[in-house]
């Protein structure tokens, strides 16, 4: 493990929906450091706290305590526009389900978070065009979601996702819509990016054979964190 600063750090986080006795815990006392370069697969079953441990690092949402950095920031501490800023330029984001824009071209989604940066026009289509070649794309940059495979469209949303140059790629069940050949091919994309860009990768997943290929695994269950599984009793992280 790095001995450096983590990219992530996460001290006594806890979130609670909801106010008064009717409040639920959706986090609680949540410790976690990521170092550089470092893949982290978070596992744990449904309703275990996942989704909004990854809404918080994605500047989504807010913990109601402890404090969360990303680097030097202090995410918990910005507006939201600073937030806004810090998704845009710090993060990347992959889902289960893609998220493309249905009447984007490839080349289209991929250019639009360069849009929301600020990146001129023709700087914008060549980045793109360079990212959709590099995922193996660069003939199907004219097609649209619906004329792509699934694993076609995970490229294109990696594109997409690493297009303003993030410091930290946020993966929600990458391979979960894919069958287990194109799933394979989809994690060596995700691990060349780790190697070619420096990228730290936090990676929710609940097939063990995608979390074997981290870096380590950590667990959720009942809001709270852990480096080793809950006993086989009492959860399922399949």
């Amino acid at each position: 493990m790095s001995t450096s600063e983590p990219v992530i750090a996460i001290e006594g986080m806890s979130k609670v929906h909801g106010l008064g006795a009717g409040g639920v815990r959706a986090l609680d006392g949540v410790n976690l450091a990521v170092h550089d370069r470092e893949i982290v697969a978070l596992r744990g079953p449904s309703g275990s706290g996942k989704s909004t441990l990854l809404n918080i690092l994605g500047c989504l949402d807010r913990p109601t305590e402890g404090s969360y950095r990303l680097g030097n920031l202090d995410v918990s501490t910005l507006d939201r526009a600073q937030q806004a800023w810090v998704r845009l330029h710090f993060l990347g984001f992959i889902f289960q389900s893609f998220h493309l824009i249905s009447d984007h071209t490839a080349l289209e989604n991929v250019v639009l978070p360069l849009r929301y940066a600020g990146v001129s026009r023709t700087e914008r289509k060549e980045r793109a065009e360079a990212l959709l070649k590099r995922v193996g794309l660069a003939e199907r940059s004219g097609h649209r979601p619906s004329q792509l495979s699934g694993g076609e469209k995970q490229r294109v949303a990696i594109a997409r996702a690493i297009a303003c140059r993030p410091r930290v790629l946020l993966a929600d069940e990458p391979t979960g819509a894919l069958d287990t050949k194109t799933g394979e091919e989809i994690l060596e994309l995700l691990l060349e990016l780790r190697e070619r860009d420096g990228l730290t990768i936090l990676l929710v997943t609940h097939d063990p054979r995608v979390a074997e290929r981290a870096d380590r695994q950590v667990f959720m269950q009942d809001g709270r964190l852990s480096s080793s599984p809950p006993s086989a009793a009492n959860h399922d992280v399949q």
